[in-house]
């Protein structure tokens, strides 16, 4: 382990070969058996008195726990599946069982517990702990001799306390040599164990956190969190809307650019603004990119600088989806929306936010040196808009188109325009009557009220209170409902009026034809009147 953190590099597994130059150990001195008599226990050695704590318990004379002596073994050569055996031949005489009382010997003493605890070896103790008491050796056969054995005593833990603890006793009629082969196996598992904890340790910690739970990873095959949420009203709008959202290029003798349109019939119709158009001219290229990856040239079908709307259409196309026109008459401030577009050419960018105002008099980017010409009643939103959306659908979150977006406040000059948050978009229903004419190859009619007017102020010279009438068209409508000059136009339909662009914007809103009510001061009266709006016969002014 290579981590700054390990939690075993402070005890580091030592094998049995390292510990015996470190550790001291109780060596035994070498015997050679001379005769086949079980060898017992001088009677005159004095036990070494045991440690507070801990007391071996005599349950039987010959069951006596006595220090174990085992060759030291290298860890990589401890056979695991085969234990040690001991090797038997049928001529060497059997010892009498543990526990039986030999007429021939004096019965030692039992030997004291050695107490010695080392932290570095705590799979070691727990080992020796567990180790049976060694059993009476048979007698070596005549023909082998015996080679001197280093013997290293295990240490026993001292659990503390004030109980005296119990140590472990076999049977006493476990024979000689399967009790030996059980101590070979134990010291065995023991060194293994030593030698596996580290990996073993590391694997736990790999797999399992501090508190016991799996460790999962994103990263591992077959770990992956699961993405699968419920569809947004935003994505529900723009699935159903993107497939009627087109990117216009248009390329024309001086200059070229881009814009968003909305396909309104199946035979490829398209709605835009006009400025989006305008740089095709009468010999330029209009191309338009749909939202299946196709594409497909256009010529335009009319335009309207008025209201800053075109018609242009697809040849070659049939089949498309049209989208779906709502209405704008019932809009109301704080509604959300949904813009989409081509914002610097990048085609199908769907934004969202909510109606900021209404009936917010705005000139368009075709302007001219006639303000008027171009100035119509805005929605304003908070949707991100920039350039490239121009042309584009601003639609309810049931996915009908409710504006078209048209221009943007920016602080920024024209050529690093972006959107702050002040977005502009045409009323549905002045586009949709505005392209019903168009498609009929008519001049766009405008509604008017039959005046011309100006911005009026209050006496502090910079609070606009409405539009002042400078001059009223003989027989004309706003004639003919008792508008005179000098009149402060305050109010159309109950909307405030604040400035003549307001004025104009609000009566562009409606048709030829249709009765208005308006609200103004004269001679610090306030007064009402009833105006049927009159048309311009589709003259720019």
């Amino acid at each position: 382990m290579s981590e700054t953190h390990d939690p075993f590099a402070d005890r580091p597994y030592v094998p049995p070969t390292a510990r015996d130059a470190d550790e001291p150990t109780t060596p035994t001195a070498p015997t050679t058996p001379t005769a086949p008599t079980a060898p017992t226990a001088p009677a005159d050695t004095a036990p070494e008195p045991a440690d507070e704590g801990w007391r071996p318990r005599r349950n039987d004379p010959a069951d006596q726990p006595v220090e174990t002596t085992v060759a030291e073994i290298p860890v990589a050569e401890i056979p695991v599946a085969e234990p040690v055996v001991q090797p038997s031949e049928p001529s060497a005489p059997v010892a009498e069982p543990i526990g039986a009382v030999s007429e021939s010997a004096p019965v030692a003493e039992p030997a004291p517990y050695t107490h010695r605890y080392s932290e570095a070896e705590p799979a070691i103790a727990a080992a020796s702990a567990e180790a049976p008491a060694a059993p009476v050796a048979p007698a070596a056969p005549a023909a082998q001799t015996a080679t001197p054995t280093p013997t290293t005593t295990f240490p026993v833990p001292d659990f503390g306390g004030d109980e005296p603890a119990t140590p472990l006793s076999t049977t006493g009629d476990e024979p000689p040599r399967r009790r030996g082969r059980k101590v070979a196996s134990v010291v065995a598992l023991a060194a293994l164990a030593a030698g596996a904890g580290f990996g073993g340790a590391y694997a736990y910690d790999t797999l399992n956190d501090d508190d016991g739970t799996a460790t999962v990873s994103s990263l591992d095959t077959g770990k992956t969190t699961s993405t699968s949420v419920p569809a947004s009203a935003v994505s529900k709008v723009a699935e159903k809307v993107l497939p009627s959202v087109v990117q216009i290029n248009v390329k024309g003798s001086s200059e070229s650019g881009s814009g968003t349109g909305i396909i309104i019939s199946s035979d490829g119709n398209i709605l835009t603004n006009n400025h989006v158009v305008e740089v095709a001219g009468d010999d330029g290229t209009l191309t338009v990119a749909f939202n299946d990856g196709s594409n497909a040239t256009a010529k335009i079908v009319g335009t309207d600088p008025l209201t800053d709307l075109a018609v242009i259409k697809v040849s070659g196309k049939t089949g498309l989806t049209p989208a779906a026109l709502g209405s704008s008459a019932n809009l109301r401030v704080g509604q959300e929306v949904v813009a989409i577009g081509s914002p610097f050419g990048l085609e199908s960018t769907v934004t969202s936010g909510i109606i900021s105002a209404l009936n917010r008099p705005v000139t368009s980017s075709s302007a001219t040196a006639n303000s008027q010409a171009t100035t119509f009643p805005a929605v304003q939103t908070d949707a991100a808009i920039n350039p490239g959306n121009s042309g584009g659908p601003l639609v309810d979150l049931s996915g009908n188109v409710v504006a078209i977006n048209s221009a943007i406040r920016s602080g920024a000059s024209a050529g690093e325009a972006g959107s702050i948050g002040l977005g502009f978009a045409i009323p549905i229903d002045l586009a949709k009557n505005v392209s019903k004419q168009l498609l009929e190859g008519k001049k766009v009619a405008h509604a008017r009220i039959g005046v011309k007017v100006g911005a009026a102020v209050s006496e502090d010279d910079i609070t606009g209170i409405g539009a002042l009438v400078s001059e009223v068209t003989k027989g004309g409508a706003g004639e003919k409902a008792g508008l005179k000059k000098g009149d402060i136009i305050t109010a159309v339909n109950g909307h405030p009026v604040a400035s003549n662009e307001a004025l104009v914007a609000s009566v562009r809103g409606y048709q030829p034809g249709e009765t208005i009510e308006v609200t103004y001061q004269r001679d610090g009266k306030t007064i009402t009147t009833k105006v049927t709006l009159d048309s311009d016969g589709g003259k720019l002014e």
